[in-house]
C-alpha cells in the first residue's frame, strides 16, 4: 500500500508552497488507494508554536486535505531518536562537536557542501572532549560510509548516495535532541512512510538519509522531488522571505478547495511559477 505523509514545521505558517507540496503527497496516497500521514516536526522547542500547529489543522482543512490516523508530534517520540543515537554511539560513529556556527565560517579549512560550509572535523578525534559544554552530536561519515548505496527519485532516476559532500552531520543538536536528518529518517520508517513527496531543496539531503537507512537497518523509500514555487521576484516561496499565508487566504475567504484543485491541475496563481533548478 502507498503511504505518503505531509511534515511541516509549526514555526510559522504555511504558504502556497506547502500546499503544493501537501496537494501533491495526498493527490499521489489516494490516486492509489493508499494513506496520507500528517506528521507535525515540532521538535524545535525554541521556535514551534501551538498556535501554529492549529492553523497548519485548520489550512489543510480549508484545502479539503483529510490525513488517516492520529497526527504524529516528534515531540512525542524523542525517546525513538534517543534511541537510535546511542545505536550509531554504540558502533563509535558519533562524535561531540563544541565549534559554534561561527567557528565554521570561518574556518579556512571549511569546503561548501549542498547546504553550506561542510565542517571541517575540527573536534573529530578529540582525546577527552569536555561533555559538561554546550556540543551537539556529529556522524563520523567517513567512517560510517563503506558499501556503495542507492535511492530512487521517481523524476531523476537513480542516484548514488555521496554523503560525504556533507561533511560530519549533526545528528543532535546543542539545542534539540535530534536534528532533521535524524527525525526524519526515523520517523519515515516507523510510519511505514513508501513514497517521500517533497521539494528538490532536499534532493540531495536524501543521501544522508540514504546512509542513516542503511546504518540503522531501516527500509528505503521512494522519492518523489517535485519542483518547488517561486514569487513574482523569482526567489523560491518561503517562510523567512515573508511569503503569502495559506491562513491570510483563508480568513480573506477564498475557496481552499477550488484552490487545492487548480495545483493538482498543475494551475498556479498569478505571479506564481515554476522554479527552475
Amino acid at each position: 500500500m502507498i503511504v505518503t505523509r505531509f511534515a511541516p514545521s509549526p514555526t510559522g505558517l504555511l504558504h502556497l508552497g506547502h500546499a503544493w507540496s501537501a496537494v501533491q503527497a495526498h493527490g499521489f496516497a489516494r490516486a492509489g488507494g493508499g494513506r496520507f500521514l500528517l506528521r507535525i516536526e515540532d521538535i524545535d522547542g525554541t521556535r514551534s508554536r501551538v498556535e501554529h500547529v492549529e492553523a497548519i489543522l485548520r489550512d489543510l482543512e480549508w484545502l479539503g486535505l483529510d490525513w488517516d490516523g492520529e497526527v504524529t508530534f516528534q515531540s512525542r517520540r524523542l525517546n525513538h531518536y534517543a534511541d537510535a543515537l546511542e545505536r550509531l554511539r554504540a558502533m563509535g560513529l558519533l562524535y561531540p562537536c563544541f565549534c559554534t556556527r561561527a567557528d565554521i565560517a570561518a574556518s579556512a579549512a571549511a569546503p561548501h557542501g549542498p547546504e553550506g560550509p561542510v565542517y571541517p572535523g575540527t573536534c573529530r578525534g578529540l582525546a577527552a572532549p569536555d561533555l559538561s559544554r554546550p556540543h551537539c552530536w556529529r556522524l563520523d561519515v567517513a567512517k560510517a560510509h563503506g558499501e556503495e548505496l542507492w535511492w530512487h527519485d521517481a523524476f531523476s532516476g537513480w542516484r548514488r548516495a555521496e554523503p560525504a559532500a556533507h561533511g560530519d552531520v549533526v545528528l543532535a543538536r546543542k539545542d534539540a535532541p535530534a536534528s532533521y536528518h535524524l527525525a526524519v529518517t526515523v520517523d519515515d520508517a516507523a510510519q511505514g512512510v513508501t513514497h517521500v513527496v517533497r521539494g528538490r531543496d532536499l534532493f540531495a539531503a536524501t543521501d544522508v538519509h540514504r546512509l542513516l537507512q542503511a546504518l540503522l537497518d531501516l527500509p528505503v523509500p521512494e522519492y518523489r522531488h517535485h519542483p518547488l514555487l517561486a514569487g513574482a521576484d523569482g526567489a523560491r516561496l518561503a517562510k523567512r522571505h515573508g511569503a503569502p499565508s495559506l491562513q491570510a487566504m483563508r480568513l480573506a475567504g477564498e475557496d481552499g478547495r477550488a484552490l487545492a484543485e487548480k495545483l493538482r491541475a498543475g494551475e498556479l496563481p498569478v505571479g506564481i511559477a515554476l522554479l527552475k533548478d
